[in-house]
């Protein structure tokens, strides 16, 4: 078979486990911890995977023609995801994205080609955000209401596409079982818009009833607000739990988790860090969450020689401009 490649999409999934063992030799754990590590990804996220899924569904459906502009709203990593499948199918794109990513985010969509525009450069957008603290179901709400007006536009929509999820069933959650033999009994993984943790978790669980899923979300104080504007955030992460329902993505699967679990973005920051040195990997804040909240599964004696994988969902060459790797 032919080792040429024809488009970026042959090039999405298929990401390496990596066991973290020099974390496991200095801690000196009892259970397998290992990460997937997405950053694999073309473009250098997890996100590479529903971004071509949602196109190829809305493509076989005719939702999307030859023609039409992409709008989606994003906190980053799907917005990069879109932008480079827009530009090798040749749709254009226009994001709306939340203020204060890292200005890397904004160079790689800007180098695809795609039409940026930050939330508080609409004025409907800035609105919503502002009277609901941020709320991003309630921003794309809004952002649905107006693009009514328009033709010939196609709304990915990633907060209630099911395409989204979809996407880790039949790829993230096989690699998975296939590469650890069947032999996994936790999951840990970030929640956006809960595509990730729904679909992976679904199709392990399919496979593995008892394989217990960690869902993770910010903390309360790890979560910028009116009262607080200048908190560092876990970008792309965002808080579902005891919420009102109608800010709860529609692509989150809540039977599919076994526990919740808040992580600060100080504890982020400070487990990317410390894998850099032990194991080399650069990793971004979500994925430092994800691997915290597997190392915190890792020190319970009742999980002694088990095995528990982390999604890792960027790199962390995405936050070289943040205080990620700068701050003590």
């Amino acid at each position: 078979m032919s080792e040429i490649r024809d488009s970026i999409t042959e090039l999405i999934g298929h990401t390496p486990l990596l066991r973290l063992n020099g974390y496991i030799k200095k801690h000196h754990l009892q259970a397998d911890l290992l990460v997937k590590l997405e950053y694999f990804n073309p473009t250098g996220s997890v996100k590479d995977r529903i971004a071509e899924n949602m196109i190829a569904q809305a493509e076989k459906s005719g939702k999307l023609k030859p023609g039409y502009t992409i709008v989606e709203t994003t906190s980053g990593n799907t917005g990069i995801s879109l932008a480079a499948l827009a530009a090798a199918k040749g749709y254009h794109l226009r994001l709306y994205m939340q203020d204060g990513v890292s200005k890397e985010r904004e160079t790689m969509i800007h180098a695809y080609g795609a039409e940026l525009l930050y939330m508080s450069q609409v004025p409907e957008l800035a609105k919503v955000g502002a009277e609901t603290d941020g709320d991003f179901v309630a921003v794309v709400a809004e952002l649905r209401r107006l693009l009514e007006k328009e033709e010939n536009v196609f709304f990915i929509d990633q907060v209630s596409n099911a395409a989204n999820p979809q996407a880790h069933e039949k790829t993230t959650g096989p690699e998975i079982w296939e590469d650890t033999r069947g032999e996994v009994d936790v999951l840990a993984a970030c929640v956006g818009t809960g595509g990730t943790v729904s679909g992976t978790g679904r199709y392990l669980k399919s496979k593995n009833p008892k394989l217990r899923v960690i869902a993770v979300e910010p903390s309360l104080d790890s979560v910028a607000d009116a009262a607080h504007p200048n908190v560092a955030e876990i970008t792309g992460v965002h808080r579902f739990y005891q919420i009102a329902p109608e800010r709860i993505p529609q692509t989150l699967d809540q039977q599919v988790y076994d526990e919740v679990l808040d992580v600060q973005t100080a504890q982020a920051y400070e487990t990317a860090q410390e894998l850099a040195g032990t194991d080399g990997i650069l990793l971004g804040t979500s994925s430092g969450a994800a691997v915290f909240a597997a190392i915190r599964e890792a020190k319970k004696p009742e999980n002694l020689g088990k095995r528990i994988v982390a999604v890792a969902a960027d790199t962390g060459m995405r936050y070289l401009s943040t205080n990620l790797y700068t701050e003590d």
